[in-house]
């Protein structure tokens, strides 16, 4: 079997993935971008590893002997399902792998705005601290998570952890489901203008589809608290960002934590870069995932959907 990994690195290059070589030939990229490199790079694949590189009917179509593609992540938007289907190509994707870490992100991004912790290190970092003849500051005001309530788009595994995290801390917590599902959960299920209405945090941990698409957008901003903080480390496209960038420099919200944005990387020209008061706004890059554990986590358990087809075993189909 000759395996393709087209995005070597998307693992981190701290990460050994020495371990597929013991199910076939392996072929690495560092990186693969263009629609065009992935064609001439899969010809001679019969299985291929990816993660954000384009697998369509295009990219695909010269690679007669393609049997699987493994997504070196839980995320397969990437993938031309429907075409995979029809030719028989087996999509496996890797899931719980990073739960811990991307509920352990969101409380990051949540406290380090609700707390004004950037603020406060650069009051103590600029002398001012030093200088001053009481032993505290708090000139900016904040407030205990304790009592508020956190609102979540996407009751999935991380959406379920985050729930738990934010009721240990006291607070209430309500979801609002895309599909209608009613999760079998203590939590209560309301409508989006309530999720809207009522939440101090939402924080969004749902997979990127038709209906989660700009589900934050202009009239959902408008409709928050102006105390409210939002946390996106689901997809970008999920928030309306320019919307966004007014919200924050207009005060329809207090806040906003983003791991994932609408272009990836953040091109240079985009507003909210221009917002450099991280009391506001938090952004980090796209590193919600990406723990050390949790990288290794996600080679091992592509190796192992790989395995388990090579044994005709069922595992991780999409």
């Amino acid at each position: 079997m000759h395996i393709v990994l087209l995005e070597r690195n998307s693992a981190g290059v701290d990460i050994d993935v020495s371990c597929f070589a013991s199910l076939g030939t392996v072929t690495a990229y560092e990186n693969t971008v263009t629609p065009q490199e992935v064609m001439d790079r899969v010809r001679e694949a019969d299985i291929v590893v990816a993660n954000k590189a384009p697998l369509t009917a295009e990219t695909l179509s010269q690679a007669p002997r393609l049997k699987l593609i493994c997504e070196l992540a839980t995320g397969y938007d990437n993938c031309d399902l429907p075409y995979c289907r029809e030719r028989g190509i087996q999509v496996s994707n890797v899931v719980n792998y990073s739960t811990a870490m991307v509920a352990q992100h969101t409380f990051a991004l949540a406290l380090a705005l609700s707390q004004k912790l950037a603020h406060y290190d650069r009051y103590v970092k600029s002398g001012a601290y030093s200088a001053q003849g009481r032993f505290s500051n708090f000139d900016v005001p904040f407030y205990e998570l304790a009592g508020k309530t956190w609102g979540i788009v996407g009751m999935g595994n991380i959406g379920a952890r985050v729930a738990k995290i934010a009721q240990d801390l006291g607070c209430r917590v309500i979801y609002h489901s895309l599909t209608g599902r009613d999760h079998d959960l203590p939590y209560l299920r309301v409508d989006k203008d309530r999720l809207l209405s009522e939440s101090d945090v939402i924080s969004l941990h749902c997979p990127l589809s038709n209906l989660s698409r700009r589900f934050i957008d202009e009239d959902a901003l408008r409709r928050m608290k102006p105390t409210a903080y939002l946390i996106n480390v689901a997809r970008g496209p999920v928030v309306d960002q320019r919307a966004l960038y007014r919200a924050l420099t207009e005060g329809w919200i207090a806040g906003a934590g983003l791991d994932v944005l609408e272009q990836e990387p953040l091109p240079a020209e985009d507003p909210l870069l221009t917002i450099q008061d991280s009391g506001k706004l938090i952004i980090t890059p796209h590193l919600a995932w990406a723990s050390v554990e949790a990288r290794n986590r996600c080679v091992r358990e592509t190796w192992e959907n790989i395995r388990a087809f090579l044994a005709g075993e069922p595992r991780n189909a999409v």
